[in-house]
């Protein structure tokens, strides 16, 4: 009779440590995967902020761009250099670029 007792309880004894086992597992896979997500977040949150940082760069030098077209002088200047305009008497002579 104290047989059958000792093997129940160690039926019960293994079927708790594999359940908790299986539990162990399932969590440690779940927390795994959190982690991975985590981490390429983070990195994510990286590429995402260098970016943003180099769009307002862009968006600061597109502003200055913008107050600068605003002004008639530097329009004019800029179409003479750019597209070679001339003013009436003048005369356009193309250096060669030096090496």
């Amino acid at each position: 009779m104290k047989k059958k007792g000792l093997k129940k309880a160690r039926r019960r004894l293994l079927l708790l440590i594999v359940v908790f086992l299986g539990l162990l597992v399932y969590v440690s896979f779940n927390l795994f995967g959190v982690w991975l997500q985590v981490i390429d977040n983070k990195n994510s949150i990286a590429t995402l902020s260098s970016q943003y940082d180099k769009l307002m760069e862009e968006e600061k030098q597109l502003k200055s761009d913008v107050n600068k077209l605003q002004d008639p002088d530097y329009v004019a200047r800029y179409a003479r250099e750019k597209y070679l305009y001339t003013k009436d008497g003048e005369l356009i002579i193309k250096m060669p670029k030096s090496e």
